[in-house]
């Protein structure tokens, strides 16, 4: 289930707008909207646009879009796919309705008029039988879909041992760059060994052409 949610921008963290939580729901997770708090200071350019970080029994899940994050709490057992279909549709109706005007807003929460389109959404997501089989999910892009390349990180190894959100971007990077050199290695070892295997043959042939030349010349 989507418990809370709260949309900030990414360059300096200043609250756009976030949902309208009831009093039980702000005191069991007023700890970990102090973590999401955390989670908006370590951002930068070269974080992670798609991130999943589990705290005890909940998991924050965000996005960022257009110098925007959309973070969302909510239970671990909520299947991550339809939590960032959640967010997705957030992201599209956020940037057709304010996009412009994030920029140059200065005061905290400018768009807490965006919290009715959040209630209604969040309302569709509660039923995950129900959201599964909505024709939202029908719309998803395949990056989307494929939530096992969205990283997962654990919120005591950013707090307690200072890990940076960005060391993430920089090992999927990493990452990339060995691989592409890996397959650029492949293909040379597969040209080379061509190269051994079809070389005599050719050199033997050659030596025919020039062999037939030479005697009908």
């Amino acid at each position: 289930m989507v418990r809370s949610t709260i949309i900030v921008r990414a360059s300096d963290a200043l609250p756009l707008a976030a949902s309208v939580d009831d009093e039980q729901t702000e005191q069991t997770l007023q700890e970990h909207k102090q973590q999401a708090k955390v989670l908006f200071r370590r951002l930068t350019s070269n974080s992670e646009p798609r991130l999943s970080v589990e705290s005890g029994p909940y998991t924050h899940h965000y996005l960022i879009a257009d110098n925007v994050v959309y973070l969302t709490i909510a239970e671990k057992s909520y299947p991550r796919k339809l939590a960032f279909s959640y967010l997705d549709e957030l992201s599209k109706e956020f940037s057709t309705s304010y996009g412009p005007k994030v920029e140059t807003v200065r005061k905290p929460y400018a768009f807490v008029g965006f919290d009715t389109f959040m209630s209604k959404t969040a309302r569709l997501y509660q039923d995950t039988r129900a959201a599964t089989a909505g024709s939202s999910l029908d719309r998803l892009n395949d990056d989307l879909q494929d939530v096992t390349r969205i990283m997962t990180k654990n919120m005591e190894e950013l707090l307690w041992r200072g890990d940076s959100l960005d060391r993430m971007s920089h090992l999927s990077s990493s990452l990339r760059t060995e691989s592409e050199k890996f397959r650029n290695a492949t293909r040379n070892l597969n040209f080379s060994a061509m190269l051994r295997q079809y070389a005599p043959l050719g050199a033997i042939l050659f030596i025919i052409i020039i062999l037939i030349w030479w005697r009908f010349t």
